[in-house]
């Protein structure tokens, strides 16, 4: 009220003044003035302040608006028009100047409470606290400005004193009597305190070094006497211990690193206690599992995408349609199953089988890989399938989908020697996770592996994974239908339905993933070729390059090599030519490819069942190229490896497994698979030497079988040899145009390979419980009453339609 009264009389003053210079005043100024200092309704310059801050803070300060809530400025606003008005209320209104005190004091408390509120409680005016790593951090910025300005007030200090020497100290400061006191810090330094009054350079303390203290009270007393100084006038000398800049910077690398050490302590403390609800720190988001919430629309597959494979198919659409519309099975007591695992060869579409079920199911899916449970850390397994599980059950009815688990589902025992496994408590705790007493509902397991065999049992028994879906390889008329969907997007002239046949019998043993493979490689053939549409023979070229590898041009081989290989090959394809169970002959060549000097291709026929005679012919065959290297040349090559190999194979299954010799019997021996490790065999020394000297017998009646027809078919080996030296490449039209038509019948096209399997296409009828797999029962009753009512609409307007015409029409008089 004081400062309010005083800047009214200035103003008073001044227009006193500029009215005398005038010559004349201005009484309606005067008045005015006058009515101000009485009234006193002025609001002070403090208050004036205060409500233009609450006037700039309707809006948070740029740069801190993370630390207000979107209702803030909203509030911020209120605060604002609240204290207009108070002022107006308090301008219209005479109230005693304590009174206004008081409010001004209120409205000044609640400004700072506003103006400050990003450091208190987040429940005022939507403020944001400092909690949990906001609180951390700024405890550590406040540290290390707290200690910044520690080190900056000591070095201030040192910065402030000046240093002399004993000389200086001598002649300038004690011979004038202008020392105060002399004080000894940490016996290496002397600190000089001035009189009051003196200074050096804006300083009054002075400073040097000495050796001992000894030597520096011998010298000083020595340096008094000298000035014919009393002892009574004997400057005061005072030790102390001070803390020194230069040792406090010693002790800094120290200090940083033990503070790092607690503050990574403390935060791996609370990742692992799960303190704030949230992991982190150093060991935090390793428990953590990596399962991801898949979204259908960033998935572009589909189940019409997915072919070659419909019973799989069905299986799967069955979980889908359970999750959608349970009360279809409910009614009739059924439960969905807790799991299924999808096996087969590599390339068969288990993966993609499982993509579609992302793409087309209206529940969550929820992947992850086997082999992400396995970390260096103890204990990282068992917490991430925890982890897992309860996100599938919060998530329910949802599906969760493990890929290759055989990384986590291995069998237990036998070959942990060390008495802890890792992947053992990981499984046991993924057995407890789906059957247990944490018994999971509405939460559908599926996985995918290629090797179902080295599974636990105690994984694949049922209420875990109820069912084992078996995906092979296609057949003749999967693969057509595989055909069809790789052929969709290219760009081709030719029909893709007689395309996709045609390709379809031409790959036989081929998966979904070699099909998509093929169809790739003839697009980037003919783009290689700057074809403006891919033709047949990229796609026969695709085939080849998928099957016998890249094809290598600039391999040079010497005349007498290349002669060699083109016997050799001629002797396969004469072999094959003549022998009943041979595979039919497509194209043979000598340009090398891949691992190969040349090459025959062969059409397999789609057959599971084979008997002793087919797989004799199929020796003599492989045995042809060894053979007419002999009958030509007079000596053998190392060219004959890959099919020496393969005759062996063939003759250790027949009489080790398939029980087709009559010495060893009708006995099968498990033989150890590729890779796994083999300690001992399964029969004796007696049987192994007798199944290794049938072996010998058997190859050595196929090679004379094989020579004996090439004898006889001498000259035709020769005629198709010269043909590969002149040509490189014989196609089956050559081989009919030099050895005419083959004497045994055989299939070529595909519905020779389909003629008597019932139709030419896959079958892809659902049953009539899936016909709707993908919608609720809601959904396709609210289709059907539209339908309805639409069939009822048109029925009235036919029958109003008539009701007119008949009434337009004349009537007859009788």
């Amino acid at each position: 009220m004081a400062h309010q009264m005083l800047s009214s009389a200035s103003k008073l003053e001044r227009l006193i003044l500029r009215s005398t210079q005038k010559g004349y005043f201005d009484t309606l100024q005067l008045r005015r003035h006058l009515t101000l200092l009485k009234n006193g309704t002025t609001l002070s310059m403090i208050e004036q302040l205060q409500q233009k801050w609450r006037l700039f803070c309707k809006e948070p300060p740029k740069g801190f608006e993370k630390f207000f809530k979107p209702g803030g400025a909203k509030n911020a606003e209120n605060v604002a028009k609240k204290a207009e008005e108070a002022s107006s209320k308090k301008a219209s209104t005479q109230k005693p100047s304590s009174s206004s005190s008081s409010s001004s004091s209120s409205s000044k408390d609640s400004g700072f409470q506003w103006a400050f509120k990003m450091f208190s409680d987040s429940s005022q005016r939507g403020g944001k606290s400092f909690e949990g790593g906001d609180k951390d951090r700024t405890f550590m910025i406040l540290g290390a400005l707290g200690v910044t300005g520690l080190l900056a007030y000591i070095l201030s200090q040192d910065f402030n004193q000046k240093e002399i020497t004993w000389r200086e100290f001598t002649y300038n400061y004690l011979s004038k009597g202008l020392v105060d006191k002399l004080e000894v810090v940490n016996k290496k330094w002397v600190r000089v305190r001035l009189l009051p009054g003196h200074t050096v350079d804006g300083s009054d303390t002075l400073w040097f070094n000495i050796g001992s203290t000894d030597t520096f009270e011998r010298n000083l007393e020595n340096a008094q006497i000298e000035l014919n100084m009393g002892p009574e006038n004997y400057i005061p000398v005072v030790y102390k211990n001070e803390i020194e800049s230069a040792n406090i910077l010693s002790y800094l690398p120290q200090i940083f690193m033990w503070g790092l050490l607690f503050y990574l302590i403390r935060r791996s403390a609370e990742a692992m206690t799960g303190k704030g609800g949230k992991r982190g720190g150093l060991f935090g988001t390793v428990m953590e599992s990596t399962a991801k919430l898949i979204n259908s629309k960033d998935i572009g597959v589909r189940f019409k995408d997915v072919a070659g494979c419909e019973e799989a198919k069905i299986e799967i659409m069955e979980f889908v349609n359970f999750l959608k519309n349970p009360q279809q099975y409910i009614d009739l007591g059924a439960k969905i199953p807790k799991g299924a695992m999808l096996t087969g060869p590599p390339g068969t579409g288990k993966t993609l089988l499982a993509k579609a079920t992302a793409g087309e199911a209206n529940v969550p899916f929820i992947t992850v890989s086997g082999s992400e449970f396995l970390e260096m850390f103890v204990g990282v397994g068992p917490s991430r399938v925890r982890d897992m599980f309860s996100m599938a059950r919060k998530h329910a009815p949802c599906i969760l989908f493990i890929d290759e688990i055989d990384a986590v589902g291995r069998k237990r025992g036998g070959r942990n020697f060390a008495g802890h496994s890792e992947q053992e408590n990981t499984l046991n705790q993924l057995l407890v996770e789906m059957d247990g007493f944490n018994t999971t509902t509405n939460v559908v397991v599926l996985a995918a592996t290629n090797r179902v065999d080295i599974l636990d049992k105690a994984l694949l028994r049922p209420g875990r994974f109820d069912r084992q879906i078996f995906v092979p390889a296609p057949d003749i008329k999967g693969r057509a239908s595989i055909f069809k969907v790789h052929l969709a997007p290219l760009k081709t002239i030719l029909d893709k339905d007689q395309l996709a046949r045609k390709m379809a019998s031409l790959t036989p043993g081929f998966t979904g993933a070699d099909i998509a493979n093929v169809c790739n490689e003839a697009a980037l053939i003919a783009a290689r070729d700057l074809y403006d549409n891919i033709k047949l023979k990229n796609f026969e070229q695709a085939i080849e390059r998928v099957v016998a590898g890249m094809e290598k041009k600039t391999n040079v081989l010497q005349p007498e090599e290349k002669k060699t290989v083109a016997y050799h090959e001629a002797g396969h394809a004469v072999a094959g030519w003549f022998l009943e169970y041979a595979d039919p002959l497509l194209k043979v060549s000598i340009i090398p490819r891949g691992k190969g000097l040349g090459y025959a291709q062969y059409l397999p026929r789609e057959q599971y069942l084979y008997t002793k005679e087919q797989l004799f012919d199929r020796m003599c065959m492989t045995l042809g190229g060894r053979v007419s290297e002999e009958i030509f040349f007079g000596r053998i090559t190392t060219g004959a490896q890959d099919d020496l190999q393969k005759i062996t194979e063939i003759a250790y299954a027949q009489i080790t497994q398939y029980g087709m010799n009559e010495k060893v019997g009708n006995v099968s021996f498990q033989m150890p698979k590729p890779g796994d490790m083999a300690l001992d065999k399964p029969y004796s020394e007696y049987t192994a030497q007798l199944i290794d000297n049938e072996v010998r017998e058997l190859i050595d009646r196929a090679h004379k079988r094989t020579r004996a027809l090439l004898d006889e078919h001498k000259e035709n080996v020769i005629k198709v040899a010269e043909r590969l030296l002149k040509q490189e490449i014989l196609s089956r039209d050559d081989m009919i145009e030099l050895l005419g038509a083959r004497p045994f019948r055989e299939k070529s096209t595909y519905e020779e390979f389909v003629e008597g399997t019932g139709s030419f296409e896959e079958d892809t009828t659902l049953p009539e419980g899936l016909k709707e797999w993908n919608k609720s029962k809601e959904e396709s009753s609210e289709d059907g009453d539209k339908k309805d009512k639409a069939a009822e609409s048109g029925e009235s307007q036919t029958q109003s339609s008539k009701i007119a015409s008949s009434d337009k029409q004349p009537q007859q008089r009788l």
